[in-house]
């Protein structure tokens, strides 16, 4: 069993109260794989941000468990050896049990999501409830986050094919029954690289998709219900144009992707929305790095003259996050 703070790691629950009162979000970045990692941490370390590190239950059988504990550890020694010891958590994203949200927090966790969103509202009161009473009996405290709504989208194995509102009238009844440090919630933000159907939305003069904007009613509505509470937003990538075309350009068929706009992101983290998930954007620049290397230099068989690029246009998309989205940069 490891305890979190053996590995240097924080939970959520300092870095979430600040972010309340300053008016920005946190980042969390999803990671696989070592290049994704030190481009989050460089990004975070020059921007003076704190950051959290998502791992899904996919990207944990992907990069296994014992790999990913070091990784972590490796972080925080990575961040202190580039000069600024930046707050870092390590987060479960999407647990679907209490079995595996368990083992995340024995291996050395600070945070972990319980997603019940898809169970009837009782049972997903019960299961939130089980995790945060061992969560929270830790001899370092675990913060839980629990999710009420339905985000539609794939992403690794969460997969729903439409969404259902977070209802504000749930949410007071939620939280003081599970426990719960933190709460996803639905307005319109969905998984993966196309966050709307093409019929959902307009189209500008260049033919790009143009969403509908979030229910930042419900938001507002959910606010009044729990002030002060932390609020998070799942399914949050922009889906940069320049990334889609950039990856059509060299082969790629991303057919209507359109995400969530940057503006409307500042805007929430202006409010009690203190979490915003990234992972897709992510891909994207990776990917479009890949791409155009593997066009321009087929003789290229090396990974690092490939995987170096890629991790150097995730670094920029990332310290652009923080400073003009998230408002995260100099919070650290």
């Amino acid at each position: 069993m490891t305890n979190y703070k053996e590995l240097g790691l924080v939970n959520t629950k300092e870095m979430f109260a600040k972010a309340i009162k300053g008016g920005y979000a946190i980042p969390a970045y999803n990671f696989n794989n070592m290049e994704q990692l030190q481009a989050i941490i460089q990004a975070c370390v020059e921007t003076k941000s704190p950051v959290i590190l998502q791992v899904s239950s996919g990207a944990r059988k992907y990069a296994n468990k014992n790999l990913l504990r070091n990784m972590a550890r490796g972080a925080v020694e990575y961040a202190n050896e580039l000069g600024y010891d930046i707050p870092i958590v390590l987060h479960l994203d999407h647990g679907d049990s209490f079995e595996l949200c368990k083992d995340c927090i024995d291996s050395g966790f600070s945070s972990v999501m319980i997603d019940g969103s898809h169970l009837p509202y009782d049972e997903n009161v019960a299961l939130t409830k089980q995790v945060c009473e061992y969560a929270h009996s830790r001899e370092n405290y675990v913060t839980v986050e629990g999710e009420l709504g339905v985000l539609a989208g794939v992403e690794d194995d969460v997969s729903a094919e439409e969404s259902h509102y977070t209802k504000p009238e749930e949410v007071q009844d939620f939280v003081s029954k599970t426990g719960v440090d933190s709460l996803a919630i639905s307005i319109g933000t969905s998984h993966g690289r196309q966050k709307f159907k093409p019929e959902q939305c307009t189209r500008n003069a260049d033919g790009v998709l143009i969403p509908p904007p979030l229910a930042f009613d419900i938001l507002e509505e959910i606010e009044k219900k729990l002030p002060g509470f932390p609020i998070v937003l799942h399914g949050s990538s922009s889906v940069p144009v320049e990334y889609v075309k950039e990856i059509e350009k060299y082969g790629g068929k991303l057919t209507d992707s359109v995400g969530i706009p940057e503006e409307q992101l500042r805007k929430a983290a202006k409010s009690a929305v203190c979490k915003i998930n990234i992972d897709s954007d992510g891909r994207l620049a990776m990917t479009a790095a890949i791409r155009k290397v593997f066009a321009e230099h087929p003789e290229e068989f090396d990974p690092r003259k490939y995987l170096g690029p890629a991790r150097d246009e995730l670094k920029n998309l990332y310290m652009h996050k923080n400073k003009e989205v998230l408002g995260s940069a100099g919070q650290a």
